[in-house]
């Protein structure tokens, strides 16, 4: 990646700790952002064991301050900002009914306002920097495209991510600043891992995994390696792809 210095939110664990460890072996300076403050520092020590060293940033990427923060860090510790990776969410597994006002303002709040407020914060420095451009990658959900059950806040939220990504596109172009999102199908973050401990969520790894043409989930690599790639001067032609990462769920 060239010395870019990229900003990755929700950086602790799953797709985001993977979308760190990625750019940061291909020689990307990275600043990690995460609510979790004790997965940071284990991301940082991983990566200092190689050699390798990050900034990282606790905060909620909800409170605009806190995200404000975060694009702030990168430009102080790297000088600029290349790349910004608007990856945190949460994902509740819940039908409407049983999913109250309060869960889905939740989800809203890191899912889509988080992603928001990472597009916006990143804009406004990429666009004052003395070379003004850069890439922004909204990490979606295929749920963020289609449809899948039992997402009745996440898919939402993450339609909220695809519809940024089209419009920033659009908007920012001009100015040098390319936006994609991937849209990842079921993947095996912890979260996810997690679903097998809770009511239902057996069957439905079960049955989504069933779902998935190539018959298994992802692995958060195989995700951040398409970010890196999106992030990249390789895709110096790319803006406003949504991009599947999904062994073919989407193309059933």
């Amino acid at each position: 990646m060239n010395e870019k210095s990229c900003l990755v939110t929700g950086a602790a664990s799953g797709i985001g700790k993977a979308t760190v460890l990625v750019l940061a072996r291909s020689g990307a300076r990275v600043t990690a952002a995460d609510i979790n403050g004790p997965g940071l520092g284990k991301l940082r020590t991983e990566l200092a064991a190689e050699g390798i060293g990050i900034t990282v940033v606790t905060g909620d990427v909800a409170d605009p301050r806190a995200n404000r923060a975060m694009v702030d860090a990168a430009v102080e510790a790297y000088g600029r900002l290349d790349v910004a990776v608007a990856n945190a969410g949460v994902l509740p597994l819940s039908d409407v009914n049983e999913t109250s006002p309060e869960d889905w303002d939740h989800v809203m709040a890191v899912d889509g306002r988080g992603a928001f407020l990472t597009c916006k914060y990143a804009i406004e420095a990429m666009t004052a920097q003395e070379r003004p451009g850069g890439a922004l990658v909204c990490v979606s959900s295929v749920s963020g495209v289609a449809r899948q059950a039992r997402q009745a806040a996440y898919g939402p939220a993450k339609f909220v991510a695809s519809g940024l990504t089209k419009h920033l596109a659009v908007e920012w172009a001009a100015r040098g600043i390319r936006v994609n999102a991937v849209a990842p199908g079921t993947i095996r973050t912890e979260r996810v891992l997690a679903l097998k401990d809770e009511p239902g969520g057996p069957a439905y790894l079960a049955e989504v995994s069933a779902a998935h043409p190539m018959g298994r989930l992802g692995e958060p690599e195989e995700v951040a390696r398409v970010i890196a790639f999106l992030a990249s001067d390789a895709a110096s032609f790319v803006t406003g792809a949504i991009v599947p990462v999904d062994g073919g769920y989407l193309a059933r």
